[in-house]
Order: C-alpha cells, then sequence, then structure tokens
C-alpha cells in the first residue's frame, strides 16, 4: 500500500462548544481521553479508541474536517499544488504552527498540520467500545468518480463500488480509510462503525439512555443499525456487518 502524499491520520477535528459533554458522551462509549499539548489557544481534548481519533476543539473552526500530519509542511506544499491541490489557507510561518488547508471535490475540507497535537495512548490492540470497530470516515458526495480521481493520487486506492447496503466506495491506504456514499440520508460526514452483534450494541446503547436515531439509509434495518449523535453534532453511524 502507498505511502499516502498528504501525510497521515493525525484525527477528525470537529468544534465542540461544549468540551466537557462531549468527552462524557465518547468516555460512556469506551473511547479512551489522550494526552493534548499546547498547541491550540482554546480549549482541546481527543478521545480514541486506536483506530480513530475525534479532536474536540473549543472554539469556531469551521466544518468538519480531516487533519492530517506532514512533516516539513513548507517545502511540500509545491508538491502538493502540483498534484491539483488548492489551498483554501495557509500558515506558515517560523512564529506560529504550521498548517494548510484545501477542499476536496465533496465540499470536505482537510487540514494539514507540521506536527502531532497529542499523544495517543498506549494500547496494544484497539478498544472495544459499545460502537463497534471503527471501519471508515464516510463522506456524501453525487460525483463519485471526481471524488475518487482527487484522492487517488493523494495516496489513496480505490475500491469496486458496493451495492449493498447502500451504494459506497472505499478508499484505503495503510493509516485510514474513507469512504464515499451515495445516499440522500447521508449528508453530512460521519464516522463508520461495524459489528456482527449490533443488535446487542444498540440494545445496550438505548439501555443507558442513549437516542439511537433512524436516520440513515432506507436500505438498513433500524434493529440492527443506527446513528448516534454526539452532543457536538457528530454523527456515527453503527453498521451490522456480515458474519
Amino acid at each position: 500500500m502507498p505511502e499516502a502524499p498528504i501525510g497521515r491520520f493525525l484525527e477528525i477535528s470537529v468544534y465542540a462548544p461544549n468540551i466537557r459533554e462531549s468527552l462524557a458522551f465518547y468516555e460512556a462509549l469506551g473511547f479512551e481521553q489522550a494526552l493534548v499539548g499546547e498547541t491550540w489557544p482554546y480549549p482541546y481534548a481527543v478521545v480514541t479508541d486506536g483506530r480513530v481519533c475525534i479532536g474536540l476543539h473549543g472554539a469556531q473552526i469551521g466544518p468538519m474536517r480531516l487533519t492530517l500530519v506532514l512533516p516539513n509542511l513548507r517545502v511540500q506544499l509545491e508538491r502538493l499544488e502540483s498534484l491539483g491541490i488548492v489551498f483554501e489557507e495557509v500558515h506558515i510561518a517560523t512564529d506560529v504552527f504550521n498548517r494548510a488547508l484545501f477542499v476536496d471535490p465533496t465540499g470536505h475540507h482537510v487540514q494539514l498540520v507540521e506536527a502531532r497535537t497529542f499523544s495517543p495512548p498506549p494500547f496494544e490492540h484497539p478498544r472495544d467500545t459499545l460502537c463497534g470497530y471503527f471501519s471508515e470516515y464516510g463522506i456524501p458526495t453525487r460525483d463519485l468518480a471526481a471524488a475518487c480521481a482527487f484522492w487517488e493520487p493523494l495516496g489513496f486506492v480505490a475500491m469496486e463500488e458496493q451495492r449493498e447496503p447502500f451504494p459506497r466506495t472505499e478508499l484505503i491506504n495503510d493509516y485510514f480509510n474513507l469512504a464515499f456514499y451515495r445516499s440522500r440520508s447521508v449528508r453530512r460526514p460521519v464516522l463508520t462503525f461495524q459489528s456482527e452483534d449490533m443488535h446487542e450494541r444498540l440494545t445496550r446503547l438505548r439501555e443507558r439512555g442513549l437516542h439511537v436515531s433512524d436516520d440513515m439509509p432506507d436500505t438498513l434495518d433500524e434493529s440492527t443499525n443506527g446513528v448516534l449523535i454526539a452532543p457536538e453534532g457528530t454523527q456515527l453511524l453503527l453498521l451490522q456487518s456480515p458474519p
């Protein structure tokens, strides 16, 4: 699998107006809090299950974004521009934390930073949260060809489109999987988790007083699939995986 030219996955970055409330939500699901640095001049926390990391930012950072670490960012910008990336924001200087932002053909925001902003917990294996196994970051799109043509030169490999349980195409690399969803029900990015026993997991979530939404593609059975919505608005799509 090729090394991703745009760097390694760091986190899904979201604006969390009440970080304590969001932390309590994720920790109740079994996520663990990571040790964060002092990069950002506002409250900041990170939760992880060992596969996906969610950065909770206490300032308006704009729409949910995929954040990746790319060392020597100043040097890398010209190479990335030659691959067709048009940067909307560039913060490069000797006295700032170097970062840059671009938008992909689906309208999704992607941020590149020069160094990590937290230290992940020393997991030997990913945590088995109530959500199941994190499988991919799902991004809605109406133009699958344009999305794949943009991301494949950046180190992701597009798999064949799957029609079940709803139309989706995975783009994979060694560190993180994207997936493009062709669904009118999925209107914003989702963190997708899977489990063979999702029905039992959904039952436990409801017993704990968590609301499981059925706002998902019509082809999904609500008895074995569902959506959790975190306090800051992040959507966790919980899918029944085949045995």
